[in-house]
């Protein structure tokens, strides 16, 4: 009588174990095939939709990508499964960079960033407003290049251009009160004071000239 509930006891156990590892192999086949369609699913959002929400469609990838790997260790055939996930991340990686090219050509040729590129270089500052490649040792003539250039342009920027001129200009100066206490040498400060004397009234009567030369327009 032991012996045959033993035995029983070892089969339920084998069903139960089978049914387990049944239920988490059609899981992970759920997840990886989920995975897949949301890629294929992408491929009918329009362009301009993906481009406007690409943060929230990679966030969303991400989670799912993520989910699919994990659920290769219950896979039965992962080979199978590897193909889908590689061929489903081929095509997403594909439409990434086709978005990031052309994020990179919008942001390339908007005035903003011509603007900056003119002030500080070409592609130095960015939507991240990233200053941290100013240091101790090119500061005075990041200041020099930024006067010289709004010097040179004065009578061409617009109202528009002066905000940001005004905005680029006060972040740079936000940037040297770091580099001081990194080193700033006596006589780059100095020099510096004085491209900051020079242009302080410049920036204040163009800024305010521009404004009303745009209100004067605005009247006709």
């Amino acid at each position: 009588m032991k012996t045959r509930n033993l035995i029983l006891t070892m089969a339920f156990s084998a069903i139960a174990f089978v049914s387990c590892k049944d239920e988490k192999e059609a899981q992970a086949e759920k997840t990886v095939n989920n995975y897949v369609v949301y890629v294929d699913s992408l491929g009918n959002v329009a362009e301009e939709d993906a481009k406007a929400n690409w943060q929230a469609i990679d966030n969303a990838y991400q989670m799912r990508v993520s989910e699919a790997e994990a659920a290769m260790e219950n896979m039965k055939d992962k080979s199978a499964a590897q193909q889908k996930l590689d061929a489903a991340r081929a095509k997403y990686e594909e439409l990434k960079a086709k978005m990031e090219a052309a994020a990179a050509t919008e942001t390339a040729s908007s005035p903003k960033q011509t603007l900056r590129n003119a002030l500080f270089g070409e592609g130095k500052i960015g939507d991240d407003m990233n200053f941290d490649w100013v240091n101790k040792d090119n500061i005075h003539n990041v200041y020099q290049q930024f006067v010289h250039t709004a010097e040179d342009n004065k009578d061409k920027y617009s109202r528009e251009d002066w905000d940001e001129i005004k905005l680029m200009w006060e972040a740079l100066d936000s940037r040297k009160n770091t580099v001081e206490k990194e080193g700033l040498s006596g006589e780059d400060n100095r020099k510096i004071a004085g491209l900051k004397v020079k242009f302080a009234p410049m920036l204040t009567v163009n800024r305010i000239g521009a404004k009303g030369d745009e209100q004067a327009e605005a009247k006709k």
